[in-house]
């Protein structure tokens, strides 16, 4: 495959807010979450009033959303947060986000690639296959994501609507047999209850629910294969939300009303892991219960598909903005895709797994959990330091007059993301298994990055330059000339 030697600095696409739809959703991988995360939110945060939680988070993230797509309407570039946070608190907090936001991600990839690798060994070992080191499977996956990466971001797109609409399919179905049989005794109505929803450890259960958003913000990452911006972005963005929290709000009550109260309790805090397979097993049949081992592994395959894209946009805006090399900002003359970005991720994921297996790590108790608790941490960060940024930027730019856009929205949403990141910080020894002395290696490790980044920009003043915002109605300036407006 050939590239330019004037290397393009432009992305390309005709995405509509149904494909971004598709990319963020299949990032937050719903079959996933159902299936791992609602029963230890039942079980460890406020028992069978967790639904409530996804209501609670949703309306939070969709005051963060309106100001979030309003900045998107004003700012150009695809690194979303980052991009945000330096047109509004200056390059060097912005720099330090970027920094932030990859490690968040990464951890979100080498968290999946644990669970991938353990998951396929045991569906094609429990099938009469050969049993395999976890690592092998998650390499061969990463092969095809790295592939699927490189090519044009249609081909992507395609790959998650049809496993996005499987796995979807399969949780559907599950919630509907529950709601025509009525469940074990009837609908539940423990999440409809205020003190119900505040029992046990309510805290718990809100930083496992919003760990299910991440991701979200590749609305606006892939703003440069929008097919009209400025309102494919918001639409998508809004869209986004609302279908990631009436699903995962609506399949997680499913849960808790086809066991009961009391009985989805004990079940998730008994078997977490079978929960949601003996759940398809018992209104569904056998087969779906191995349908739904299936499409967990694919649901897996989509979200390190998503993360695999929204990283690499991620390390081409960086490139475009001289934070890194500037042949990481080059696009594929064919297929008009981050191609080098790209594989520097893969060979960033390949690292991470490496070390991980020849560190002895258990994927999924260890690797993924691990991994998950240090990107649910980054991920409430980012979103606090952007809602802080979008208040900054237009108090000071003063081109958007929509007081519920720049100001009423962005507080309310501020307001709630600062509870969720008190309580996340509270609460890390659980995201990491318990320990202790890991929550405090991971918080510095999460500063250390930060100030990385800080210092970077310390280092090297023409990083990271924020570009002039277009005039009031006009179209952002594009990613290809970056090197033109720091000139400036």
């Amino acid at each position: 495959m050939s590239t330019s030697s004037a290397a393009p600095h432009r992305l390309s696409g005709g995405l509509g807010p149904g494909a971004i739809v598709f990319m963020v959703v299949a990032a937050a991988a719903p079959l996933t979450v159902i299936a791992g995360t609602v029963p230890l939110g039942i079980s460890a945060g406020n028992g069978a009033a967790y639904p409530a939680s996804y209501v609670v988070c949703t309306v939070i993230l969709l005051f963060f959303a309106v100001g979030f797509t309003a900045m998107s309407r004003r700012v150009p570039g695809a690194g979303a947060f980052y991009t945000y946070i330096t047109h509004g608190l200056g390059r060097h907090v912005g720099l330090g986000a970027a920094f932030l936001a990859l490690l968040t991600y990464s951890a979100v990839q080498g968290a999946v690639y644990g669970y991938i690798g353990a998951a396929i060994d045991t569906f094609v070992a429990g099938h009469g296959g050969p049993s395999v080191p976890w690592y092998v499977w998650s390499l061969a996956m990463m092969a095809v994501v790295g592939l699927l990466g490189y090519r044009h971001i249609d081909l992507s797109g395609k790959v998650l609507g049809v496993l996005l609409i499987c796995e979807v399919g399969i949780v559907l179905a599950i919630d509907a047999a529950v709601l025509v049989t009525g469940g074990a005794s009837g609908p539940s109505t423990a999440a409809l209850r205020p003190a119900e929803f505040l029992s046990g450890a309510p805290g718990v259960a809100l930083i496992f629910a919003v760990a299910g958003y991440i991701g979200f913000e590749a609305t606006a990452v892939f703003r440069d294969e929008a097919r009209d911006p400025e309102r494919t972005i918001p639409r998508a963005t809004y869209l986004a939300l609302l279908v990631i929290g009436g699903f995962y709000a609506l399949s997680s009550w499913s849960v808790v009303t086809a066991w009961g109260d009391d009985g989805a309790v004990a079940l998730a805090g008994a078997n977490p892991e079978g929960m949601v397979v003996d759940t398809a097993v018992r209104y569904l049949g056998a087969t779906a219960g191995d349908l739904v081992e299936v499409l967990l592994i694919t649901s897996l395959f989509a979200a390190l598909l998503s993360f695999h894209n929204v990283l690499a946009r991620y390390i081409f805006s960086l490139g475009n903005s001289a934070a890194l090399p500037a042949r990481c900002g080059r696009s594929h003359v064919r297929h008009s895709s981050p191609y080098v970005a790209s594989v520097v991720q893969t060979v960033s994921a390949l690292v991470l797994v490496m070390v991980s297996a020849a560190a002895g790590l258990d994927p999924v108790t260890e690797v993924f959990a691990w991994f998950a608790g240090i990107a649910s941490v980054g991920v409430v960060a980012l979103m606090t330091l952007t809602s802080v940024a979008v208040l900054v930027y237009f108090r000071r730019d003063g081109s958007d007059s929509r007081r519920w856009n720049t100001r009423i929205a962005p507080v309310l949403g501020l307001a709630g993301l600062t509870v969720l990141l008190a309580m996340t910080v509270a609460n890390m020894p659980l995201l990491v298994g318990g320990s202790r002395p890991l929550a405090v290696v991971v918080g510095a490790l999460l500063a250390a990055v930060f100030l990385g980044g800080v210092a970077l920009a310390l280092l090297r003043p023409a990083a990271a330059r924020p570009r002039p915002s277009p005039p009031s109605g006009g179209t952002a300036t594009t990613p290809e000339e970056p090197e033109k407006e720091i000139a400036r």
